[in-house]
């Protein structure tokens, strides 16, 4: 016992050696710290010279709280490494009151396992250990979506990517909500559908709740200036879901006039075109003309890509590779179908093999939507 005690003080010993002197914990500089918070957080094998570079004010502070939040988090099934990565990433941790961090615990109790609530902390500690401040809104925000009926992953899935419109008043939520419902039902969307609608909206794209709701009504109108029809809009608002509200006229009306430009197409043919593949209204000119090139140094022509359009989905480097697979099966793009360099990785791989002139599903959907079961 004697000797494993000897051992641990030589190790200490041997680290703060290891540290510039401006940087030890018994220096000068460092006297006015809270010795206690760095003794417990070097037990826990935090980046302390992490924490001094980034928020040395916590090592100051007192008191603090280190080993009750080691003690939470291992409690909900956190692993001594993630414990230190959440530390040292976010120290301010340390400084929760024990009874705060237990009352945010039973108020995230909306999710369904602790390892997700682990994973939430781990990436998002900030929205975990918060002011107290923000436990109504918390609160609040946590009901009203739980009172749409969603599915609780979606209802994490929120909390874990988009912890900013949890700590916002409610009724900011609830007037985003009720904008793309309202956009849904006036453009003929079947009310019954709208729920199983909402959760592949916000579970694809969570960030679309802290966008104004005026940004979704302007898009919307430039596209019905643009001569979409009612049910045309309604199918673009369904394929790029959330991420209508991240475009905006101007940076459309750039990317309508370079794409009819480049393809040389009617404004009708060029409708048609965005309606098979919405990236194109999606992507910013620079990022179409790069792609447009690659395609065309490939051999392949415009009037193929006109006719498959997601191909100026994929990037020039996947484009390059599947071609050069496809052309030791004997396929060459340039005379035959594009179909067959679409789809994800997977299903590129299985048509490559058997040739299958088929699309699997969209390659425009950043994030899978989860299922939507009750």
């Amino acid at each position: 016992m004697l000797r494993l005690i000897a051992t641990s003080l030589c190790l200490r010993c041997q680290r703060a050696r290891a540290l510039p002197l401006h940087l030890r914990p018994c220096a000068t500089l460092s006297s006015a710290e809270n010795q206690q918070t760095v003794e417990a957080l070097y037990d826990l094998s935090v980046d302390i010279q992490k924490v001094r570079q980034l928020k040395g004010w916590v090592l100051h502070q007192s008191p603090a709280y280190t080993k009750e939040v080691a003690d939470l988090l291992k409690d909900m099934g956190a692993s001594g490494s993630i414990i230190a990565r959440i530390l040292a990433g976010h120290p301010e941790a340390v400084l929760c009151h024990p009874e705060q961090m237990q009352a945010q615990r039973e108020l995230m109790s909306v999710c369904p396992k602790h390892k997700e609530l682990v994973g939430i902390i781990e990436k998002f500690p900030a929205s975990f250990f918060t002011s107290s401040s923000h436990h109504d809104n918390q609160r609040n925000n946590i009901a009203y979506f739980q009172s749409l009926n969603l599915n609780k992953r979606i209802v994490t899935k929120l909390m874990a990517s988009a912890p900013q419109s949890f700590s916002r008043p409610v009724e900011q939520n609830e007037l985003m909500v009720r904008t793309l419902q309202q956009a849904y039902q006036d453009l003929g969307g079947d009310e019954a559908n709208m729920k199983v609608w909402l959760q592949k909206l916000l579970s694809q794209n969570p960030f679309v709740l802290l966008k104004p709701p005026e940004v979704l009504r302007q898009n919307l109108l430039f596209l019905r200036d643009k001569g979409f029809s009612t049910a045309e809009l309604l199918r673009l608002l369904s394929q790029l879901r959330g991420f209508v509200t991240e475009l905006n006229p101007d940076s459309m009306r750039r990317t309508l006039a370079y794409s009819q430009d480049t393809m040389g197409c009617s404004e009708a043919e060029l409708r048609d075109i965005i309606l098979d593949c919405p990236a194109v209204l999606y992507y910013p000119d620079i990022i179409l003309a790069e792609r447009f090139r690659g395609l065309l140094s490939a051999g392949i022509s415009m009037s193929q890509i006109k006719e498959t359009p997601t191909v100026l989905e994929l990037t020039a480097q996947i484009v390059n590779y599947r071609i050069q697979r496809l052309r030791v099966h004997g396929y060459d793009v340039r005379t035959g179908s594009l179909e067959v360099l679409n789809g994800t990785k997977k299903d590129f791989e299985t048509s490559s093999g058997k040739l299958l002139l088929r699309r699997e599903r969209p390659i425009f959907n950043p994030v899978a939507p989860l299922k939507a079961d009750d």
